[in-house]
């Protein structure tokens, strides 16, 4: 239901946005929560960040690769002078175990002239079974193991590199949005402006023919139209640059991008609700945020897998002793008789050990690297966190007080209208007004777009921002 749910809102988008301008009674309300959806379902770079997990599930396959059985067959023939030197051929399969055990088994079966006599085998050649374990190195951990572990440890930190991934478009796209959002509105603000300027120009130009104002009323009432205009201009600019920077986020299912038009604008009130009640929640349970936090858990991951590396190199250290034990058998006669056998043993052993001392020492400087970029990331994390709550708090205040000032910037000008058209205001007084309130309204909607981001960075500190959409 879920994925038929996002595929029409992908198509019911694809339609708004490509709207042919005979339409030109509809338009698209798009929201914060819809946007957000669509980016992190069809943006590229997220679809990217889900390669991760392939690329990690394809080099586990290849770790389990290394515990295959394998076939072979081994065939070595001389002939001189007409005459059949020897032909020694030998066959069968190998099968690695977990626990280092190599199980071999196969036929070997040689004959020839000059055969050297310790490869004379039976007849019909001989069965044979070996199996090779090291005693010492090797026996805890080996090179096949410690890559298996390695990898799957890759796949689980796979998963936090793709929602830190995730985290950082969404909060990228987000903020896009909001700017994308108060531009918008900001516009709004300014054409209002110009349809009061515009009627107070036509009203002092009546009263100009009539006597009741000088020529300067309408110079100083055209001037003030003549700025708006221009911030309008300035405005719009504004908003098509900030349309063409949230397009870069807006993607089809087909990998197909996008372009925000003029019929596509922004649900107005429409604000994603944080209280400070919620964000004091948020940060009471700061210590679990910080513990599952995906920045800290690819830290953690990384950790593992030096320590699977630690491990095996100091297996390196270790003598290099394998046994090797072969029960025979002649293929005309199966029965198992335990005189019929081949044994071995194989030592090896560096003197000084330099090298694997070195490869020792150089993961353990890894490990204390990790770590202590892990603890300085923590850190970080704890501070920007608080940073940022402080940042919301001190937005939410702000935006609280300059609304109301807003609002007394509104009976101001109000009351100056009243008296203006009862002819005991000036025009230069209207004016002054009425900007104020103009910019009171445009600083307004800065201190909510920072508000906006603000909420939004608490949930992307705290790497849960992409658990929201």
């Amino acid at each position: 239901m879920k994925l038929k749910s996002n595929i029409y809102i992908s198509v019911f988008l694809f339609f708004w946005l490509t709207s042919i301008d005979a339409q030109t009674d509809t338009s698209f309300k798009l929201n914060f929560n819809k946007f957000m959806i669509m980016v992190k379902q069809n943006h590229p770079i997220i679809k990217q960040a889900q390669l991760l997990l392939k690329t990690a599930d394809a080099s586990t396959l290849a770790a389990y690769g290394n515990f295959d059985p394998k076939v072979f067959y081994d065939l070595d023939n001389k002939t001189f002078n007409a005459k059949n030197y020897y032909q020694i051929s030998n066959g069968g399969f190998k099968i690695p175990t977990w626990f280092g055990l190599e199980i071999k088994g196969g036929i070997e079966n040689n004959n020839g002239v000059y055969l050297n006599p310790e490869r004379t085998t039976p007849y019909n050649g001989l069965i044979y079974t070996q199996l090779s374990l090291p005693l010492v190195q090797g026996l805890v951990i080996d090179e096949r193991r410690a890559t298996l572990k390695q990898a799957k440890i890759f796949k689980e930190q796979s998963v936090f590199d793709q929602i830190n991934i995730l985290n950082d478009i969404l909060y990228k796209a987000g903020k896009t949005y909001w700017d994308w959002y108060f531009s918008y509105l900001n516009v709004q603000i300014y054409q209002n402006a110009i349809t009061l300027s515009e009627t107070r120009f036509d009203a002092v130009k009546q009263t100009l023919i009539l006597g009741d104002k000088s020529a300067i009323d309408s110079v100083e009432a055209l001037i003030q139209l003549q700025d708006r205009r221009l911030n309008l201009q300035q405005a719009l600019l504004d908003y098509n640059s900030k349309s063409l920077f949230l397009s870069n986020y807006i993607w089809l299912d087909e990998n197909t991008p996008l372009e925000i038009t003029d019929k596509t604008t922004p649900e107005e009130n429409y604000f994603t609700n944080e209280t400070s009640k919620t964000v004091e929640f948020k940060i009471s349970k700061l210590d679990s945020f910080i513990y599952i936090h995906p920045n800290l858990k690819v830290y953690e991951f990384k950790l593992k897998q030096l320590d699977v590396e630690k491990r095996f190199k100091q297996e390196k250290l270790k003598p290099n002793v394998l046994i090797n034990y072969s029960p025979l058998s002649s293929v005309s006669n199966l029965n198992y008789n335990s005189n019929n056998y081949k044994w071995g043993v194989s030592f090896g052993y560096s003197l000084f050990l330099r090298k694997e001392r070195a490869d020792l020492q150089i993961t353990k400087i890894k490990i204390q690297n990790v770590a202590y970029e892990n603890l300085n990331k923590r850190n970080e994390l704890t501070n920007k966190i608080k940073a940022t709550v402080y940042e919301f708090k001190s937005y939410q205040n702000q935006v609280e007080i300059y609304t109301k000032n807003v609002k007394n910037y509104e009976k101001l000008w109000e009351s100056e209208r009243r008296l203006f058209d009862s002819g005991e205001s000036s025009l230069f007084m209207i004016n002054s007004r009425e900007t104020s309130y103009i910019n009171a309204q445009l600083k307004l909607n800065e201190l909510l777009n920072k508000n906006q981001q603000s909420i939004l960075g608490i949930d992307f500190i705290l790497g849960i921002l992409q658990s929201k959409y």
